[in-house]
């Protein structure tokens, strides 16, 4: 059954994440279908987050599973626990006792896949940066997408008892393969509308009056227009508003404490070269 709308807009918002319209529909859908969500987007522009607040707008629990180059199954799903084994083993050994079954459930530790899978009350399962795994590990997540199983060798199937809710996030660092974009609901976060990212560094930046949080989206908006190395997302437009805040209320004139807290937004010596080129454009409103 689909969330109402509204609902879903409104407890978003109540934990100041603001979605437009294109992912409300694409969360309401994922949900009800049962299908993963994958999310690409520049990077900063809030894909991540999206599961950390649907997890508290659900009442399920949170897991994540961060991707990165070389990532293997036993690490994303479970591994069996050698050392206590070993001394269960020796344990035994010295008592007399039976030697224990080894591959008892007690035994295994259960990695983020696995965890998820087991949760008694379902979850919100993070598939965070895919595009950094490798291929390999990308074809065997089509398997647990498919069923929500996974087999484990010694022991059996395990089913999920309530399927996650999956959110896959991608950098777009490399493509990925229509195989697993088949199994799942597509959705691409753009930056944010000027006054979608007002309403969003107000909410995060407490302290910044409406006039300033305007300047400042102006500001990252020319900035993002220069053609930089890397285009601020709205996490660094929100670091950006709280330092510049912070040294605000210090006592330093606004246009200079964005200029002095420039570094919470680009972070490459040519983007601040960049900046530096274009002063007065970026910082007119702010000087006023």
């Amino acid at each position: 059954m689909l969330i109402d709308h509204a609902t879903l807009d409104r407890e978003l918002s109540e934990r100041r994440y603001f979605a437009d319209e294109g992912l409300l529909t694409a969360v309401r859908l994922a949900v009800a279908l049962g299908r993963p969500l994958l999310l690409e987007g520049e990077p900063g522009v809030g894909k991540t987050e999206v599961s950390h607040v649907l997890a508290d707008v659900l009442g399920r629990e949170l897991i994540r599973l961060q991707c990165y180059e070389g990532i293997d199954v036993s690490q994303a799903l479970y591994e069996w626990d050698y050392p206590k084994q070993l001394l269960s083993l020796r344990a035994a050994e010295v008592d007399g006792a039976v030697v224990p079954d080894l591959y008892d459930d007690a035994f295994v530790l259960e990695r983020p896949l696995l965890k998820a899978l087991r949760s008694p009350a379902g979850a919100v399962l993070l598939i965070d940066e895919i595009d950094r795994a490798d291929s390999e590990f990308e074809a065997f997540l089509l398997e647990f997408l498919d069923g929500f199983q996974i087999t484990i060798p010694e022991t059996g199937t395990v089913t999920a008892t309530v399927p996650p809710v999956v959110v896959l996030t991608s950098n777009r660092t490399r493509e990925l393969h229509d195989a697993l974009k088949r199994r799942c609901l597509y959705h691409w976060i753009p930056f944010p509308q000027p006054e979608r990212e007002r309403a969003i560094v107000e909410a995060q930046a407490p302290g910044l009056s409406a006039r300033s949080a305007a300047q400042l989206v102006r500001s990252v908006n020319v900035i993002r227009s220069l053609g930089p190395v890397k285009r601020p997302g709205i996490a660094e437009s929100i670091a950006w508003a709280q330092g510049a805040v912070a040294l605000s209320e210090d006592g330093t004139a606004w246009g200079e404490s964005l200029r002095a807290s420039l570094g919470l937004l680009v972070k490459n010596e040519e983007d601040v070269e960049l900046v530096a080129t274009h002063d007065r454009e970026v910082f007119t409103d702010a000087d006023d």
